[in-house]
């Protein structure tokens, strides 16, 4: 990307601010800068899995969803939601492989795009990327070990409760009277019920019951959490705030 190209400081912004790029010097971050080339994709657009075998891409702005269907029921998991600052396919940049899932764009999405060997070559080469690499890694590890658990574990509206707690915003402030959920807030039930395993008319029955009980708010299509205390215990965590 030239320094002259609108996108090169929203992208420098947004790069300074994730975890992959954390701490990396000006010099740097202009050479990888370099090597990128900005790119826009519409909602709903598809990143199919032979792109990401060759290409690695950033997220600038937007959202994307990870998912694996069933190619005979058509029934949708969603692994992941990767936001500005994430990076994907970071399975294809360890083991050069062809990752089978299903790439799409939530909203409208600016990325940078550069190759695969040129990524992996900044492994090797950088050690500010190699030395923020395995935090990032070690946090998509880590999501993932928590659903497969709560999908083994929990009832469905235990397992709602401990996905919008992953994404209540942290800066809330304990005196604060609604918590902001972030990324997920606007999703539909559809949605939120393919990322714990369940489906529609359930998780609507459960929110329902959320919203009742006090715990959730969802006016004019945004989540919030009332009662954060009472969603802990609904998602069977105890601690105390």
């Amino acid at each position: 990307m030239r320094k002259d190209s609108p996108y090169y400081l929203p992208s420098i912004n947004v790069l300074q601010g994730a975890t992959l790029f954390h701490g990396v010097d000006a010099q740097m971050m202009e050479e990888i800068l370099g090597h990128f080339t900005p790119m826009t994709l519409p909602k709903k657009s598809i990143v199919h899995s032979w792109q990401t075998k060759e290409s690695f891409f950033v997220i600038i702005s937007g959202r994307v969803k990870i998912s694996q269907i069933n190619p005979e029921t058509g029934r949708e998991y969603i692994i992941n939601i990767l936001e500005g600052g994430d990076a994907f396919d970071i399975i294809s940049l360890l083991d050069r492989e062809e990752h089978e899932v299903v790439i799409e764009a939530i909203d409208e999405l600016q990325l940078l795009r550069s190759s695969m060997h040129i990524a992996r070559n900044w492994l090797d080469t950088h050690p500010e990327f190699n030395k923020n690499f395995l935090p990032y890694l070690g946090s998509r590890m880590r999501l993932l070990e928590n659903s497969a658990t709560d999908l083994a574990l929990y009832d469905t509206i235990t397992r709602l409760a401990r996905l919008i707690l992953r994404y209540v915003d942290d800066t809330s402030t304990q005196q604060e009277k609604e918590h902001s959920v972030k990324l997920i807030n606007d999703l539909s039930h559809e949605a939120l019920a393919q990322m714990i395993g369940s489906v529609r008319k359930v998780v609507n029955l459960n929110i329902q019951e959320l919203k009742k009980e006090g715990i959730i708010d969802s006016a004019r299509g945004k989540l919030s959490v009332e009662n954060l205390q009472k969603l802990l215990e609904k998602a069977k965590y105890g601690i105390s705030f």
